[in-house]
């Protein structure tokens, strides 16, 4: 029997909801802890030296931070076969979206990987000032997002897409934007998948925010097809969405 179907008692009911309230304070202590700094540096370091201490220190929060999940709220995280990316460069980091994790997941691992972020949280005073001086992605419109990416790329960034533009509503993955095709295009960059599978779809679009998530929550990151850069945007996006449909798997359903 799976852990995720195992009975729950009381006892452990009671885990888990504290296990959620540990790990969503954690994770906006983490960010209020980097916020003043971030905001003092982003005008005064130069931008090579901003954003390449400002990805540092988000990829090297968000690894303590998942290794504070595995020793106190009974997650797992098998990230070992992305862990070999970090020594490339210039890639589309291209990944299934099922949780709110993903990007953290995925970031841990990358210490020069920048995401595309709504401008709403761009503006967000917990969120933005160490995603601005990381030189993340603004997301104000197509045409910003293609030049960013591509900037960021040239650079030898590492720039994750999730190309479902949010997360999946419809398991295994909803339709694909076509914003990465576009991006790796016009980059001449590589698009490297990345299958994310989650026990559960904690904290996807379906799963309140003050839900408690179902313990052990185990999640493996899988190196998928690396494809090579696209010479027809649309035909490519066609393809990955294929590709995801065939090899993404779904999330148990939690208990009732």
């Amino acid at each position: 029997m799976s852990d995720a179907l195992r009975p729950r008692g009381p006892l452990w009911t009671l885990y888990e909801h504290l296990a959620m309230h540990v790990g969503l304070g954690a994770l906006a202590l983490l960010c209020l802890t980097w916020l003043p700094f971030a905001m003092l540096l982003h005008p005064l370091l130069p931008r090579p030296v901003g954003q390449r201490l400002g990805r540092r220190v988000i990829a090297a929060g968000f690894r303590f931070y998942l290794g504070l999940l595995e020793r106190l709220c009974a997650c797992r995280f098998d990230l070992s076969e992305i862990e070999g990316l970090r020594h490339e460069r210039g890639l589309v980091i291209a990944a299934n979206h099922p949780s709110l994790l993903d990007a953290v997941i995925l970031v841990s691992q990358l210490p020069d990987a920048i995401c595309v972020m709504k401008a709403s949280l761009m503006d967000n005073p917990l969120f933005g000032s160490a995603a601005r001086l990381a030189r993340y992605v603004r997301n104000d419109g197509i045409l910003q997002i293609i030049a960013g990416g591509c900037e960021a790329l040239q650079q030898g960034t590492h720039l994750v897409l999730f190309p479902e533009g949010s997360r999946t509503v419809h398991f295994p993955v909803d339709p694909l934007q076509p914003t990465a095709g576009m991006i790796a295009w016009r980059a001449d960059a590589p698009v490297q998948t990345v299958l994310l599978d989650f026990s559960t779809a904690y904290l996807g679009k379906a799963w309140p925010l003050l839900r408690p998530p179902v313990l052990p929550l185990t999640v493996k990151a899988r190196l998928g097809r690396r494809f090579d850069a696209p010479t027809d945007h649309t035909a490519f996006t066609t393809e990955l969405e294929a590709y995801f449909r065939r090899e993404v798997r779904v999330p148990a359903a939690p208990p009732a």
